[in-house]
């Protein structure tokens, strides 16, 4: 697989694209760049820089399209439910957003990271400014706890 993927593109463009995807994000963008032969700081680098450009974009966007898909029979429901559950769970933590936003995206594990920030964010009325600090910072926390796991695995593998 690594070797029909570095055939398409290079891995560094592989890796940033990677990065920005929901779900995998950069916990699995870095692993995939060490697959593909980078160096696991190269790898991180890359993909913290590529998680954190679409933080400001997601911030954007994410607002209008509720909005939109509010508008959709299909997805009114969805939607309305899902604001509201996030809302009564974000409750509680409201005096503490930023650092919350901070944890949930610093937080490697799944469903926890950029888009599902950005959407706590947007739920919890965190300023544009305060949102982009918080998120960003997470990003660059859970690239390094991803790098330190990977580059443990890489130096196992190696030696």
């Amino acid at each position: 697989m690594f070797d029909l993927l570095n055939q398409l593109l290079p891995s560094e463009v592989s890796v940033f694209i990677m990065s920005m995807l929901p779900i995998i994000e950069l916990r699995g963008a870095i692993p995939l760049g060490i697959g593909l032969g980078m160096t696991p700081i190269k790898a991180t680098i890359i993909s913290i820089f590529g998680n954190s450009l679409i933080v400001p974009i997601l911030l954007i966007i994410i607002n209008p399209l509720f909005k939109y898909f509010k508008k959709l029979k299909k997805l009114r429901g969805f939607v309305t439910k899902y604001e509201e559950r996030a809302t009564k769970k974000m409750e509680n933590y409201r005096k503490y957003r930023m650092i919350g936003l901070f944890f949930l995206v610093a937080i490697p594990l799944p469903m926890t990271g950029v888009y599902t920030g950005c959407v706590a964010a947007i739920i919890t009325k965190v300023t544009f400014k305060h949102s982009c600090m918080a998120i960003i910072a997470g990003v660059i926390s859970a690239g390094i706890i991803v790098y330190l796991l990977s580059n443990g695995v890489y130096i196992l593998i190696n030696t």
